[in-house]
């Protein structure tokens, strides 16, 4: 279940076209897209987690019209914002309600990349370990598992920010919080992953890993 829980900077606005905007989804959303576009696959489906306001799969679909996109998310509201910010681009579907961090939703090897943004730090550790297989499973041979958002790196949280941030989280639920990117890489790569991280603004990192195109499913 993921965790809409309010910290500093995370508050949402509606404006009068059913369109929920985040400050935060905005500011990231051009280094997300300067490393997301270049690597994202030729031709095929990409499926996005917890697709929240819908900012981020917009401006991707929209500069890549060659890709099928596939919004998701568990919230109403927020599939409704999703919709609507993907009004008249014809390369996105409905926003589809799948919770990430439950069980059973992977449809095998039925997306040629999955993207998560800002999620992790919302899920307990058990969920995330459902969300690392079930996204395995959803990407076909060589497919691209993109995942953005602070960290901590070899378990120590390496700024003020992050170490408020990570605070203000468990102090809501305790047990939510910023995962270690070490650890992620591991489990990635015990999966059968090729994984890169990359360093981008604000202390985050994107995690790339790409599935051995001769994978089993």
């Amino acid at each position: 279940m993921i965790r809409r829980v309010i910290t500093t900077g995370t508050r949402v606005e509606a404006d009068g076209d059913g369109r929920l905007i985040a400050a935060p989804a905005a500011r990231n959303l051009g280094p997300i897209l300067d490393v997301l576009l270049p690597r994202l696959p030729r031709r095929g489906d990409v499926l996005e987690l917890a697709s929240g306001t819908g900012q981020h799969i917009a401006a991707l679909a929209a500069h890549r019209p060659d890709l099928s996109f596939h919004p998701t998310d568990p919230d109403p509201t927020r599939r409704a914002s999703i919709d609507a910010h993907c009004r008249g681009l014809p390369n996105v579907m409905p926003a589809g309600d799948i919770d990430a961090g439950q069980a059973g939703w992977a449809v095998e090897a039925g997306a040629d990349a999955v993207l998560v943004v800002n999620l992790l730090h919302l899920i307990s550790d058990g969920e995330l370990a459902i969300l690392l297989d079930e996204a395995h499973r959803a990407m076909s041979p060589g497919g691209l598992l993109a995942i953005y958002g602070p960290f901590r790196r070899d378990g120590i949280l390496s700024s003020p920010g992050d170490r408020a941030f990570d605070a203000d989280l468990r102090a809501q639920d305790e047990a939510i919080g910023l995962k270690d990117a070490a650890m992620i890489e591991t489990v990635l790569t015990v999966l059968g992953c090729a994984v890169e991280m990359v360093e981008m603004p604000a202390n985050n990192l994107m995690i790339l890993a790409q599935k051995d195109a001769g994978s089993a499913l």
